[in-house]
């Protein structure tokens, strides 16, 4: 293949793809791409309700893996959509994220596989590594999230001291807030009305801090999250809300705090040491506390990345493809 070891690999196509029942309604969508006898790895995507993109794909030489993409529930190709009201959030949470994760593991037959994602990605990898150590073979995080009420408090409040502009406007979103540490609850209770309006008011303030908080990254292209298609918006932001409202429903700390149970599972961590959006500290904790981890920090790189995040992700699946 004529390809530098830094760049992306071409684009693929899906080879098999499918609507998976996963109950309560939910049918989560799946595709998987690369060579069919290839090392199984799944790429889990971040938001929580971004959706998988194509670009994930290109991180995975299709030669050598067999790589699952799949969208969470709720948004992406997944039904119910979360941009419509009438879907049923109280059957979405991390618990059943990690049961639609073993149930498509056993769906497609695969023992064990290699994990991918980063930003909220990274919180349901540790959630379902932890819990399932046995069936992770490896695990690669760009973007290193725990979402602990620490960081969410952080990204809804404490990065406001350097967009302090922004933040008084998605402040004024809510007026009803009873205070800075219910934002995230008030924007949630506004995802659930029955009046589109609001919810479409909600989706724009939301957006618009996030895009904040991303602006001083070398970003090329639409605004991160205002620059999606309305319906994606809407169902990121509802889902978003949703979860980091209950703090993923994960007990504070908990899978730094567990980290111990991926000993022997190998693990690369790349993380921007100006990730405005998750600081560096969470990666460099879970790095002391998952026995093999290794982290390296990219200087001048924030939570998208960059050239430099993209070759060390790069290098990290090469290397694990070969084991």
């Amino acid at each position: 293949m004529d390809r530098k070891p830094d760049e992306p690999y071409p684009p693929t196509e899906p080879y098999d793809r499918g609507m998976l029942d996963a109950g309560d309604g939910n049918l989560v969508y799946w595709e998987v791409c690369g060579n069919p006898a290839g090392k199984p790895a799944l790429v889990v995507h971040g938001g929580p309700g971004s959706g998988c993109t194509t670009r994930a794909r290109r991180f995975f030489d299709p030669d050598r893996y067999r790589v699952v993409l799949f969208d969470q529930r709720n948004c992406g190709r997944s039904t119910p959509h979360a941009s419509d009201p009438a879907a049923d959030m109280r059957h979405n949470t991390t618990a059943h994220l990690i049961a639609d994760m073993e149930l498509l593991r056993r769906h497609l037959g695969i023992e064990q596989w290699l994990l991918y994602g980063g930003s909220w990605g990274s919180t349901l990898i540790l959630a379902y590594a932890e819990q399932h150590p046995e069936r992770v073979s490896e695990i690669v995080i760009p973007a290193v999230t725990t979402t602990r009420r620490s960081e969410i408090d952080w990204l809804y409040r404490g990065a406001g001291a350097f967009f302090p502009e922004a933040w008084d406007l998605f402040r004024a979103g809510v007026p009803e807030a009873a205070g800075p540490g219910d934002l995230v609850a008030a924007y949630a209770r506004r995802m659930e009305s029955p009046d589109p309006e609001v919810r479409a008011r909600a989706t724009a303030d939301w957006c618009a801090w996030e895009d904040a908080v991303l602006s001083m990254e070398n970003w090329s292209g639409p605004p991160p999250y205002s620059g999606r298609p309305d319906r994606d918006r809407q169902a990121l932001v509802r889902i978003c809300s949703h979860y980091f409202s209950h703090a993923a429903w994960l007990e504070e700390g908990q899978l730094i705090r567990d980290a111990v149970r991926l000993a022997g599972v190998p693990g690369v961590l790349v993380h921007g040491r100006f990730d405005m959006g998750g600081p560096l500290t969470t990666a460099w904790e879970l790095a002391k506390a998952w026995p093999g981890a290794e982290l390296t920090v990219i200087d001048g790189a924030g939570h998208l990345g960059g050239p430099a995040t993209s070759r060390a992700v790069l290098d990290a699946l090469d290397r694990f493809a070969r084991l």
